[in-house]
């Protein structure tokens, strides 16, 4: 056997393309929307070598084109679960006895291949599967997933190399061992590198993991199967399934081999698996570890000393980018009254030059919500404050769902800090505002601290120093990714790792070796060169 210690520094981000005016990026863009509208697929699920089609084939459309057909995902049943369960477990022991080298040489080949052959093709299955803009797509389909996978390789090296002290005559070594069983990654729709990283970051530790990716995903999730399979992943280290969420939880939350869940997803879905598991702890050969993202009702406070163009640009870009489905997204906003006549009027100005419509016409700023049950909740909101004569939309309010479901990007003012709509979760591209008497800072961010159960993202818009650091030493519970003047959303790994705690989960932190630690079991072994051979210790001598 050859023997080495081999070096994986800390990469540099992935670039991020631009996609302006006559780039080749734009093109290589379009072209591959092009290519890909024009031919449906068949997406199986992956059970270890098998590609498994079903008579339930499930049809997927474009948000913003609800008509037009990209393809069909074979919907599984309760035995797919049990067989996907089987085939990880099966692929367990040679995956987790394979080198280190080997493993980590998957996913950095992974990460190549999407930087390059794939990189037009995963961001035009996230425009059209997600009808996220070329930008988002850009930033989350091809980037930060490319970041995660070479990121986590540097993380999990450095890891490794974790080694305790040792007294003379013995050696102490540590193993980084995967976990007792398999892992079940259960995934959302709004980010590709999400639905990928949370499968992938636990197979990095040797782990075998069946995923379950949100329906709505799937058109980008086979894209990623496809390039992992290619940069040569075994067989039954991730098998992807779909199946609906209860048959799910019958199965998994039950079963002795449940090792871990690595979750993102809605608070109240994160609940029930934390209370199922719970339940059935006894059923269980060890601990599983719960890991999750949950929602969030993210915040931009604006002091009074803030640049009013800030605060504007933080707005808009926080609250409406991917049409607000972001779990990052702010959804609610302070104002000092000194500035609030300035910010709302920029506010309304911005909104009414943003163009709205399919992801393809590249001029789009808005595009789509993500399915009719998105858009049901959020427009259902906005009827509502459209009735309430308490509150009143200052901009936007309108929703279409005959081509595709749009809703327009809107704003609510109220005049009540607790407001439904400043304590509900929404998930969509609507921000309520506050306006709050500008010589009464400190007590308003007490309201911003207890007035959501979750704490995800925030963000303070001052010039004000002092304001800065009375603002984030007052809400430094109430998110755990804060953003000085700058908008709550797009977090990169490596520079902000992402994660909240109270109703937003877990707070692990992807995009960090704190994530990693969570998919691995530690074992210390003592090994002494010359033992004792006498019980006795000096102390029952006498002289």
């Amino acid at each position: 056997m050859n023997f080495g210690t081999f070096s994986y520094p800390l990469p540099p981000n992935e670039p991020v393309l631009q996609y302006g005016p006559g780039s080749p990026e734009k093109a290589a863009l379009k072209a591959a929307l092009k290519e890909m509208k024009k031919k449906q697929i068949d997406v199986p699920m992956y059970i270890g070598n098998k590609a498994v089609k079903t008579t339930n084939k499930v049809a997927m459309h474009p948000p913003h084109e609800k008509a037009f057909t990209l393809g069909y995902f074979n919907m599984g049943e309760e035995k797919h679960i049990t067989q996907a369960i089987a085939a990880a477990l099966a692929a367990k022991e040679a995956w987790a006895n394979m080198s280190w080298e080997a493993r980590a040489h998957i996913f950095l080949k992974a990460a190549d291949l999407l930087a390059t052959k794939y990189r037009y093709h995963i961001n035009a299955a996230t425009m059209l599967g997600q009808s996220k803009n070329a930008y988002q797509a850009e930033i989350d389909a091809a980037c930060e997933l490319i970041d995660f996978l070479r990121f986590n390789v540097h993380y999990l090296s450095e890891i490794y190399k974790q080694q305790p002290v040792s007294s003379p005559g013995m050696h102490n070594r540590l193993e980084w061992r995967p976990l007792e069983g398999f892992v079940l990654a259960i995934t959302p729709f709004n980010f590709t590198a999400i639905g990928a990283n949370l499968p992938a970051s636990a197979a990095m530790c040797g782990n075998t993991v069946v995923w379950k990716p949100a329906d709505t995903q799937v058109y980008s999730a086979q894209m990623f199967m496809k390039v992992m399979k290619e940069a040569g992943l075994p067989d039954g280290v991730i098998n992807m399934i779909y199946v609906d969420g209860p048959t799910l939880g019958k199965v998994c939350f039950s079963h002795p081999d449940l090792a871990g869940v690595h979750f993102t997803g809605s608070t109240a879905v994160f609940n029930t698996i934390w209370q199922a598991i719970g339940t059935n702890i006894a059923k269980f050969k060890t601990y599983p570890r719960i890991v999750g993202e949950t929602g969030g009702k993210d915040f931009i406070m604006v002091h009074k000393s803030a640049d009013v163009d800030v605060a504007v640009t933080a707005l808009v870009r926080g609250a409406f980018e991917f049409q607000g489905q972001k779990c990052s997204a702010c959804s609610r906003a302070y104002i000092p009254s000194n500035l609030a006549d300035a910010i709302k009027d920029k506010l309304v100005a911005a909104l009414a030059s943003m163009k709205m419509g399919s992801p393809e016409d590249f001029s789009n700023f808005i595009t789509a919500v993500i399915d009719e049950r998105s858009f049901k909740k959020i427009t259902k909101y906005i009827d509502e404050a459209k009735k309430d004569k308490k509150v009143k939309i200052i901009a936007g309010g309108n929703y279409d769902k005959s081509v595709g479901y749009f809703v327009e990007p809107t704003i609510i003012e109220t005049k009540d800090p607790q407001y439904v709509t400043m304590c509900e979760e929404i998930f969509g591209p609507v921000l309520t505002i506050y306006v709050y008497d500008a010589d009464k800072y400190e007590e308003t961010l007490a309201v911003v601290d207890s007035t959501s159960a979750y704490a995800l993202t925030g963000a303070i818009i001052a010039q004000d120093r002092y304001a800065i650091e009375v603002a984030t030493k007052a809400l430094r519970n109430a998110a755990g990714n804060f953003y000085v003047n700058d908008k709550c959303t797009g977090a990169v790994v490596g520079q902000q790792p992402f994660g909240g705690a109270r109703g937003s989960g877990t707070n692990d932190k992807a995009g960090s070796q704190l994530n990693l630690y969570r998919w691995l079991s530690a074992r210390t072994i003592k090994e002494v060169f010359v033992p004792p051979t006498d019980y006795k210790y000096p102390f029952v001598m006498e002289a």
